[in-house]
């Protein structure tokens, strides 16, 4: 019977010593039919296992309804078809800068601050979840024949909390639920941190980005014992809306990942390969010391700087990796597998048909509602989308500032229909005053949810109320327009589509909405990925074939959208763009997309 054990000494496979050499692949961020092609670059750089987190929200985004759980069971299969091991983080909380980290919005919605603690009510809708998916886990573990060899408990639990009685209990819900290999816990290089993380009886790893020796000499103090590991070697970072790129410098960062591996010890690079925050599950930061200042919305893109590129390419990164790896394989590294072939262009999809953003939240929104208060998304059932609010300034009344107290996070407004201004959490109220009698509408965006920090499972919308000077106004109508509402088959056949040049005929109301069109590819088959750019463009969405490719903002630094092989059509394909806040010209462009990161100038120390 094959084992996978811990000891004093370190990890052993079946009683012989062994160096895990991980990478950080989530398979929620790439198209199922790619898996294969990005575990065979994991195995070409060098590594013998992989590591995975598991988004609770993706697969349950209401209580209730279960989506494609078995997602995770396929990708481990596939893992072992690759020939590697497998680390799994099922949470509940994962981090991953991804939209609330990974906690659906029903359940940071209903419980508020007694999420990750050891409240009741909290900790039976974790064991529910955590029944239904762990089986495909335990049915894959080494034990079993499988590639599991490693599962966390939590996640960087001590960077929130430190509610011990909650992590063991969870720890305990793990071994009841049938995992037997060994359990670990994450958490940064710092006494506060691992003393708030860590669980008796558990491997306690540490995550950072560089220092190895000064890392693991903390880590030393609370675990003497047992194998050293970086859980999460950070080889380069993510990029924020608005802001400048993220870059790390590639030979620092192999000299990072060899000052690891001159410890002695086991290392997860994160990330191995990125991917992608398809359909609008991209998280946020808050900025600061203590992550509760600015709001910091994360890209779409996922790249991470990675040494496998968002497109699944070999960066010069990779290639310093596997020399460095090289040095602690135990048998000459396989081949890289070829490199993905990008489309040839540029190809340009002329978009012909338009519906104003109204006539679309009536064909796929959810029922309106009215209530003294404007409800949040939460209230509402939205994690991805937007919400129109509609409410009555009376009169006759002199003209007073208007604004939305507690917004989160943006929202086009317009009086009597005439677009009046934009308003963030920044600047919440409208530059121009407003008299009454006069019917205002606020169109609110979710720019994607904190994942880390105190502000884990803030509400979004208008979480205080709409204002007319000190006033608020009651009696709010408000109605969501979730980004799943797209996904079902032949949904947007229900959208009154008209001509693209009634858009420019519709005033304000036409610089929005969603507009559709097509275009045509030749040599589809085997096709690895194209980029998508929509020049003069501002903020919204973009689907090719029906998969969301995710948010676009013109606010930078992401221009191109990647666009995976699996979705393009020999022949005729589809196109929708559902712009938030100002069109473009009606059409979109599709070319190879980035090129290859050949050198990353700039360095960032996480």
């Amino acid at each position: 019977m094959t084992d996978f054990t811990v000891d004093d000494e370190g990890f052993r496979f079946d009683g012989k010593p062994v160096r895990l050499l991980s990478g950080a692949l989530h398979y929620f961020r790439v198209h199922e039919e790619q898996w294969g092609h990005r575990l065979a670059m994991l195995a070409a750089m060098g590594l013998n296992c992989v590591e995975t987190y598991v988004p609770w929200n993706l697969h349950e985004p209401r209580e209730g309804e279960v989506r494609d759980v078995g997602a995770l069971g396929r990708f481990l299969d596939a893992v072992e078809r690759a020939g590697l091991w497998a680390i799994v983080r099922p949470g509940p909380y994962i981090c991953a800068e991804w939209e609330n980290g990974g906690l659906p919005v029903w359940v940071t919605g209903r419980f508020g601050r007694r999420v990750r603690t050891r409240d009741a009510e909290y900790r039976a809708v974790v064991e529910r979840w955590f029944r239904g998916l762990l089986p495909q886990v335990v049915e894959r573990q080494v034990v079993r024949g499988g590639p599991v060899i490693l599962v966390q408990a939590e996640n960087e639990y001590g960077s929130f909390g430190s509610d011990a009685v909650y992590l063991e209990w969870l720890a305990g819900l793990l071994r009841e639920c049938g995992v037997t290999v060994p359990l670990f816990t994450s958490d940064g290089p710092e006494d506060h941190m691992l003393t708030g993380g860590s669980v008796p009886g558990l491997l306690a790893t540490a995550n950072f980005g560089s220092g190895a020796r000064e890392g693991f000499a903390v880590l030393r103090r609370h675990q003497p014992k047992g194998p050293l590991m970086c859980m999460e070697f950070w080889c380069g970072w993510f990029d924020h809306w608005g802001a400048e790129p993220v870059l790390r410098d590639a030979e620092e960062a192999a000299g990072a990942l060899r000052e690891i591996l001159e410890c002695g010890a086991s290392v997860n690079v994160y990330m191995a390969h990125g991917g992608t925050n398809f359909a609008g599950w991209a998280g946020a930061n808050r900025g600061g010391p203590l992550q509760d200042g600015e709001f910091q919305p994360t890209v779409t893109s996922y790249d991470y700087d990675a040494p496998v590129d968002e497109y699944g390419r070999a960066t010069e990164k990779f290639h310093l990796f596997r020399k460095v790896l090289q040095e602690y394989a135990q048998r000459p590294l396989p081949a890289l597998p070829p490199e993905p072939r990008g489309l040839a262009g540029p190809v340009r999809a002329e978009l012909t048909g338009w519906a104003g953003l109204g006539d679309v939240t009536e064909a796929l929104g959810d029922p309106e509602t009215e209530s003294g208060v404007p409800p949040t998304f939460e209230e509402l059932g939205v994690d991805r989308g937007l919400v129109r609010y509609r409410v009555a300034v009376p009169g006759p009344r002199q003209a007073y500032p208007l604004g939305a107290s507690g917004l989160r996070d943006r929202a086009v407004v317009y009086v009597d229909g005439v677009r009046a201004g934009v308003l963030t959490e920044e600047s919440g109220t409208l530059p121009e005053p407003v008299a009454g009698p006069a019917e205002v509408e606020l169109w609110a965006e979710s720019l994607g949810r904190v994942n880390y920090g105190p502000r884990l499972g803030e509400p979004k919308g208008v979480t205080g109320g709409v204002l007319h000077e000190r006033q608020y106004l009651h009696g709010v109508r408000a109605r969501g327009l979730r980004l799943d509402a797209f996904e079902a088959p032949g949904a947007v056949a229900a959208v009154p589509f008209g001509p693209v040049e009634a858009a420019a005929g519709a005033g304000d109301a036409g610089r929005t909405g969603l507009f559709r069109g097509a275009f045509s590819v030749e040599g589809a088959a085997g096709l690895g990925h194209a980029g998508l750019e929509l020049p003069g463009w501002t903020r919204g969405f973009v689907w090719v074939n029906g998969f969301c490719l995710g948010r676009y903002w013109s606010a930078g630094p992401q221009r191109i959208l990647y666009v995976p092989g699996p979705v393009l059509r020999e022949g005729a394909n589809e196109v929708w763009v559902l712009e938030l806040e100002d069109a473009g010209e009606p059409w979109v462009e599709l070319g190879p997309g980035a090129p290859v990161r050949t050198g990353t100038p700039g360095v960032v120390q996480p």
